[in-house]
């Protein structure tokens, strides 16, 4: 099996949720890019990427399932979707330190207006085209704890009977993972 990891903000592909998902499926490839700050980039990064590769399964975690989401025609589970960061990051301009290494050795990055407005053009736009195949092959995985965003009403509007709950915070740990993941992967590598 081959999985797209896609990061949350402030992250890396070397977050260690990829070497939870390796551990946990191995012998599953995980590939796990460094996605750009910068939302266009991002999202056509990640198409290339998936156009490429023809993932399996795609996990995304936090703003990493605001990615996953939008990549339409494949199996995806978003953990802790947050689907309005813009709202976020105009709260915290400024300059933030990246939480994992990138592959780049680039340390810090810049949270401006100009990538608030980014954020909030793609934001507009981000449920357009789900088919019914994207419904059927994608699910959300929501901590009751988060302390970061709450997007289960939002999911579930669009993907109805899609997402489960679990008690937790906005980044889960490893045994979480693992106690959370293999149901839903084996459910839609088994429905589709």
């Amino acid at each position: 099996m081959r999985i797209l990891f896609i990061h949350g903000l402030a992250s890396s592909g070397r977050y260690k949720m990829a070497d939870g998902l390796r551990n946990l499926f191995a012998p599953c490839e995980v590939i796990a890019p460094d996605v750009p700050e910068e939302p266009e980039e991002a999202l056509a990064m990640l198409k290339k990427i998936c156009k490429e590769e023809q993932p399996d399964l795609i996990v995304g975690l936090s703003l990493g399932g605001f990615w996953a989401q939008m990549l339409r025609g494949y199996r995806k589970i978003l953990i802790n979707p947050g689907f309005h960061v813009s709202g976020l990051l105009r709260k915290k301009l400024g300059r933030f330190e990246y939480m994992s290494p990138r592959a780049d050795g680039a340390e810090f990055f810049e949270v401006t207006p100009a990538l608030c407005d980014s954020y909030e053009r793609i934001e507009a736009v981000q449920f357009d085209g789900i088919s019914e195949t994207d419904l059927k092959q994608t699910t959300g995985l929501f901590a009751i704890e988060d302390e970061v965003v709450r997007c289960l009403d939002e999911f579930d509007l669009h993907y109805p009977g899609r997402s489960y709950q679990y008690h937790g915070g906005h980044l889960p740990n490893y045994p979480e993972i693992k106690a959370l993941l293999p149901g839903p992967v084996a459910q839609l590598m088994k429905e589709n």
